[in-house]
């Protein structure tokens, strides 16, 4: 491999700081991006390979203009959308300002990187973009985590659209959705629900988020269990899909 760049958003915890690890192990030079510069700096030390630092408030544009700006004269083939978090509560009674936080990075952030990232992969015919999502994403709406649920479904049906969108233009690059159910991160403090559900590990998800992603397999969902789920999920009626989200949102809570 010469020179070629992965960079990652995200990068200082959980999902996205296990799929640079997997991605340096297979000889990517990082960039990685995320808030805290000091979580950056040490996962940097870790790494087999090069890796640079930015660090960056995705929720701000001029932040998601910045970093592609400052990559743009390196060889990056790979994106890596995994910034993004969640809040529980009646949407009723949720803060708006932190809702709106929570769209300018799951959604707008997400969006945009991967708008500037894919033109360049399309210009050169080559480049893995995967948008990490979730289950949720699959699922018709989830009570008590409404703007979450909402807003990665939004980017598992987007990520699926412009999928489908390389395929009938027989382009080489590649864009995808990893969608993990409960995974043991700092995302379940964030979000303040314990989840009951059995749940994997960062590193496991990661590990099989990028071998998927290199397979250009559209939707990931890592894990027997959610991956089922996932199908009854479309099966079954959609009240009482949502009915039951609700109710395992509510489990979590105690």
């Amino acid at each position: 491999m010469k020179n070629e760049v992965a960079v990652v958003t995200g990068a200082s915890s959980g999902i996205g700081r296990e799929i640079a690890i997997q991605l340096s192990k297979r000889g990517y030079e990082l960039v990685l991006v995320a808030r805290r510069e000091d979580r950056l700096k040490e996962l940097a030390r870790e790494l087999p390979t090069k890796s640079h630092i930015i660090v960056a408030d995705l929720n701000k544009e001029s932040d998601c203009y910045s970093v592609y700006e400052q990559t743009r004269n390196l060889d990056v083939t790979i994106l890596i959308n995994a910034a993004g978090f969640g809040s529980f509560g009646l949407f009723s009674e949720s803060g708006i300002e932190r809702e709106f936080e929570m769209i300018d990075l799951n959604i707008k952030s997400v969006h945009l990187l991967t708008k500037l990232y894919l033109a360049d992969f399309k210009e050169k015919d080559k480049g893995y973009i995967l948008n990490v999502s979730s289950v949720a994403g699959l699922m018709p709406a989830g009570p008590y985590m409404a703007t979450y649920y909402a807003s990665k479904a939004y980017v598992t049906s987007l990520t699926s659209a412009i999928h489908q969108e390389l395929l009938e233009e027989n382009s080489q690059v590649y864009v995808g959705s990893l969608c993990p159910g409960p995974v043991d991160t700092e995302f379940n403090e964030v979000a303040g629900a314990a989840f009951n559900l059995k749940s994997i590990t960062a590193k496991d998800c990661a590990i099989y988020g990028v071998q998927q992603m290199f397979k250009k397999k559209a939707v990931i969902v890592p894990g027997k269990s959610i991956r089922a789920a996932a199908v009854v999920s479309r099966l079954a009626p959609r009240s009482l899909v949502i009915k039951i989200a609700g109710h395992q949102q509510k489990k979590k809570q105690g």
